[in-house]
């Protein structure tokens, strides 16, 4: 399964928000492990992982739980994605949603719906609902409230009525829920079975057009571009980062065991990695030292904790081999302020 990833752009746009909120932008980039040049081109790649963590550090630096609202509700998706922008050159909004099914990748490519559309319309008792069906959305929640005050804000700017009349989301109420009543503006149900936001019937119809035609045919024409490299860029690296994770805690992280749930031999899978330039070794060491700085960064759990769900038995392994991978000891990592 390829690697889940989110736009430069947006990691982009978070950190400037977050900053402008008083949070350091370069504490930000660093408590994500994210290297700010390559934010410099706003159609560039970061693992999905890193926009989490970029969301949480924001969270926490900002103080602020309801930061993900709050973005949603304040930067466009015309200002950090081609994606808004294409939206917002659409003629109507039933053309920018079958956009927003075309080119949603763009924005984020995330597990579960990575071979299909993020977003789909159902109508269930004559309604009209707009459904997100992304998997395991109660582990990231943020991602559901960016998203939903994007769709409700954006075009409440220019759309003649409430179009969202509805919403449901799955995870349960937050602390900050009064913020959720301030945005929305329409009745909001938590624990529900889904993700979805009941649209006004007659939204297809509703015109935007905040950009000329000409204009929506550049930005389609560049967004194929963008896809196609998205999906040239699926490596054997990413899969095996994907089949690795779930089970890195086990330390059963065998090449045989891997190269077999994909489907290939030990040697194939050699090879595969080989024309990446990388090996399974390297692959699985990066791999360690990434969730490693994660979870201590983090202060998600302790040092014994993390040499556990990295994969080592022995505290004191893990220690040698954190040390080496950055020059510190865990414990420096764990109890260093933020």
């Amino acid at each position: 399964m390829p690697e889940p990833t989110a736009s430069a752009g947006l990691a982009r746009g978070l950190i400037n928000f977050a900053a402008a909120r008083g949070a350091d932008p370069r504490l930000l980039a660093a408590r994500a492990a994210i290297n700010p040049s390559d934010l410099d081109d706003q159609d560039n790649r970061i693992p999905f992982e890193k926009y989490v963590t970029l969301m949480h550090a924001a969270q926490d630096l900002c103080g602020d739980p309801a930061l993900a609202l709050h973005y949603g509700e304040t930067v466009d998706m015309s200002e950090v994605s081609i994606v808004g922008l294409i939206m917002n050159a659409a003629a109507t909004m039933g053309e920018a949603f079958t956009q927003l099914q075309r080119f949603g990748r763009l924005a984020l490519d995330v597990e579960g719906v990575s071979a299909g559309a993020r977003f789909e319309l159902a109508q269930p008792g004559g309604q009209l609902w707009m459904v997100d069906t992304r998997a395991n959305p109660n582990a990231f929640p943020e991602l559901t409230e960016v998203a939903f005050t994007r769709l409700v804000c954006g075009p409440r700017r220019f759309l003649p009525a409430q179009h969202v009349l509805e919403i449901h989301v799955t995870h349960p109420a937050p602390p900050h829920r009064a913020e959720y009543e301030r945005i929305f503006q329409c009745p909001v149900t938590f624990s529900s079975h889904w993700n979805a936001m009941r649209m006004d019937p007659q939204i297809a119809t509703w015109r935007v057009a905040l950009q000329p035609r000409y204009v929506f045919g550049i930005l389609t024409e560049r967004a194929d571009a963008l896809l196609q490299d998205l999906e040239n860029a699926q490596t054997t690296r990413g899969s095996v980062e994907s089949m690795l994770l779930p089970i890195l805690h086990t330390g059963d992280v065998s090449a045989d065991a891997i190269a077999a749930a994909m489907g290939f031999s030990r040697q194939t899978l050699f090879r595969k990695l080989k024309l990446e330039s990388t090996t399974f070794e390297d692959v699985l060491d990066a791999l360690r030292h990434r969730m490693a700085l994660h979870y201590l960064s983090g202060k998600k759990s302790s040092v014994n904790e993390t040499a556990y769900l990295v994969g080592f038995s022995d505290p004191a392994s893990f220690s040698r081999a954190f040390k080496r991978w950055t020059g510190k000891t865990p414990r420096d990592v764990r109890t260093a302020k933020a």
